[in-house]
């Protein structure tokens, strides 16, 4: 059971009067799959505004506009990521420097350092921490219990996948599933290239040259592509990939639409994975 201490929480000031439909806490994710740990948490006693809700969208092109900025100065808590991910939000807390919010920065939480992946929404540990300490500061423990057991599930599925593939070579485009990959056990190649494209720069030749070798040789097992933010060099990887034989699965940033739950995406992810690479084994 995946299991996690948060330290002491701030105390949530004076909550505003509630809406039309009963809502005391105005909660502001600056991505939807923070404010769909948020909403599990909250349950009917909090209003959830997530931000970032269009798979189809570049998160770290996204530019706040006005009515962005009144959401979060009207909210009682702030959620973002944090590790330069969401820059925008920081800078508008910034402007609006609000004492009586509670904001949480979720790389905070799991204590990421700089320079560290910012793809941390599929590290269940770091979805964890997020759950824990709003249970607390919302007073939901059997609100956390559930979204618990939700997360032994993830925990199961990974550990059924990583008795059977651990140590399998896989690429990405990008580093999206970073950390899941590590959690899976699989060897993670062509890291260069996927930093290259992570930072917004072009991979070198030498990086691209090895990424084409291990498409071509099918020396790795499965690509992961991120569909949310895609370029020529990632595009062309795709289509070797295809080429060669080599199973693709395609990866978000932001949790899809038709998701019910950030377990429900994951677990989504986590059975595309396994297929791909049980047709390929």
């Amino acid at each position: 059971m995946l299991a996690l201490c948060v330290g002491a929480v701030p105390h949530l000031a004076g909550c505003t009067k509630p809406d039309a439909a009963g809502h005391g806490i105005r909660i502001v994710a600056a991505e939807n799959f923070y404010g769909s740990v948020a909403q599990e948490i909250a349950g009917d006693s909090a209003r959830i505004t997530s931000i970032l809700t269009n798979p189809n969208q570049d998160p770290h092109e996204f530019t706040a506009g006005a009515e962005t900025a009144r959401q979060v100065a009207d909210a009682n808590i702030i959620i973002f990521n944090g590790l330069g991910y969401d820059e925008w939000m920081k800078k508008l807390l910034d402007v609006d420097a609000n004492p009586n919010r509670t904001v949480i920065c979720v790389s905070d939480l799991i204590r990421a350092s700089a320079g560290m992946n910012p793809h941390i929404s599929c590290d269940p540990m770091a979805m964890l921490a997020l759950a824990t300490k709003l249970s607390v500061i919302l007073k939901q423990p059997n609100n956390l219990a559930k979204f618990q057991r939700q997360m032994d599930t993830i925990e199961a599925k990974m550990a059924e996948i990583k008795s059977k593939y651990s140590g399998v070579p896989v690429t990405a485009t990008e580093p999206v599933f970073e950390y899941m990959v590590s959690a899976l056990g699989l060897t993670n190649e062509n890291i260069p290239f996927q930093r290259a494209v992570l930072n917004g720069t072009e991979p070198s030749f030498e990086a691209t040259a090895e990424f084409e070798r291990s498409l071509r040789s099918q020396s790795v097992k499965l690509l992961l592509y991120n569909t949310q933010v895609t370029s020529p060099a990632s595009e062309r990887m795709k289509a070797i990939a295809q080429q060669n034989g080599i199973p693709i699965v395609g990866v978000t940033e932001t949790e899809p639409p038709n998701s019910k739950s950030y377990a429900d995406w994951m677990l989504t992810e986590l059975t595309a994975i396994e297929n791909a690479l049980n047709t390929n084994s």
